[in-house]
């Protein structure tokens, strides 16, 4: 962990304190912040799937689907925005919004929030011992924010590679790696070409349009409307918008107006990209392979605003390969919440609300019974059967679809399986 950089990130008027932290993760579980009880902040941010939901796009309370894919919050603390457009700045405006989003959590506002949970005698005495007051919206968000601030995760064996263990990753992944940084481009955006490239996350907190989707939206009317929202100055409004209409599709310019933004999304963070799909700001690639097919064919050219670095690679197959091998090796060992990402144990039943797993998914192949990751349910993917959820499903598939390949066999020597 880089301990200069966690400890910059950590606000002057939000210290962290242990009793804060297990406010924030208690409040961070319990789906009674939702105004039907059903949604917690752990429905869309599971520690079973790597603090994703595995979905393309969220589901929230009275089972509205939002149009947004749910980022992960692991090492989110070092984003200097949050959310796919960067329209909060902070983890504590990024714990207000989904509560009071009708899509989401649906609260109407964080007083209401507050009032379901101040005549529980739990958060009566918890908030007490933590902020000297009852129950607040102020408190809540700073409790949620900083339990949020701890969900960090390294040691993965590229990151014992660069520490001097030549055998941490193996052959596939190292020729992954001169790619990621040479005829591939991902540097571009993940790292920066540079003397100090952000190594810690791999991005560059900036936005990008790839050209994923866009041409199939209405795109002049929709910004013109959009600027009219941003006008008002309501965050709510805005965010309401991102999550529920089509204005989605703007990205960047639902918070900017500026032209150059429509459709930029912020270049994610690749630690656990293994096991955070599917990927982009719409959820509509579902394995690695179909991220990197997407770049290789230069894919949005019609996209009149598309980003300058987008254009075709001409990469072979084995190259796809290693570069998945070098993406595989960026997962961490033990993820936050979960205890070692490659356990193994019985598939537990789903409950009701999300809770810290237990568990592990498996695989069965003609490779053999293979655990994949945390999950709660089983279903069928590419002739094999996944005891997983959505999330882990793109996993198997790229160890099914390609069991001989270098990136399938880094997979599970990263993953240690």
């Amino acid at each position: 962990m880089p301990s200069d950089k966690t400890l910059a990130v950590i606000p002057p008027d939000n210290p962290q304190t242990a009793e804060k932290i297990a406010l924030g993760q208690k409040l961070f579980f319990d789906g009674r912040l939702s105004v039907d009880g059903t949604v917690a902040c752990a429905t869309c941010h599971d520690p079973q799937r790597a603090f994703t939901d595995g979905r393309p796009t969220s589901i929230g309370v009275l089972g509205r689907r939002g149009q947004r894919n749910s980022l992960t919050v692991l090492n989110a603390l070092y984003n200097q925005t949050q959310f796919w457009d960067g329209r909060a700045k902070t983890l504590e405006d990024q714990a207000a919004l989904p509560i009071t989003n009708p899509v989401e959590m649906g609260q109407p506002d964080l007083e209401a929030a507050v009032a379901s949970l101040a005549p529980l005698p739990e958060y009566q005495q918890a908030f007490q011992a933590v902020f000297g007051r009852p129950p607040n919206a102020q408190d809540l968000v700073r409790a949620l924010a900083s339990y949020e601030r701890t969900l960090t995760s390294f040691d993965s064996p590229f990151d014992r590679f660069l520490a001097g263990d030549a055998e941490a990753i193996d052959e596939s992944a190292k020729r992954g790696w001169v790619l990621f940084n040479d005829r591939a481009r991902c540097n571009k955006c993940h790292a920066l070409p540079d003397e100090t490239p952000d190594l810690t996350n791999f991005k560059d907190d900036d936005f990008h349009n790839i050209g994923v989707l866009i041409v199939r939206h209405r795109v002049v009317p929709l910004a013109r409307e959009a600027e009219k929202l941003v006008d008002s100055g309501n965050a709510a409004d805005v965010d309401r918008a991102a999550i529920g209409t089509e204005m989605s599709a703007l990205g960047r310019f639902l918070v900017t107006k500026k032209e150059p933004d429509i459709a930029s999304f912020k270049t994610p963070g690749l630690r656990n990209v293994l096991v955070t799909g599917p990927y982009f700001h719409d959820g509509s690639h579902e394995t690695l392979w179909d991220v990197l097919d997407h770049y290789n064919k230069g894919a949005g050219l019609r996209d009149p605003w598309l980003d300058q670095d987008i254009q075709p690679l001409g990469l072979q197959e084995s190259e796809l390969d290693d570069l998945v091998a070098f993406m595989a090796s960026l997962t961490s060992d033990v993820l936050p919440g979960t205890g070692s990402a490659r356990a193994r144990a019985p598939t537990r039943a789903v409950q009701d609300e999300p809770s810290p797993p237990q568990h592990a998914a498996r695989v069965r192949s003609q490779a053999g019974d293979v655990a994949i990751a945390e999950a709660p349910h089983r279903e069928r993917a590419t002739g094999l059967e996944l005891e997983s959820g959505a999330s882990w499903r793109g996993i198997a598939v790229l160890v099914a679809q390609r069991p001989d390949t270098p990136a399938a066999k880094s997979i599970r020597r990263a993953l240690h399986f």
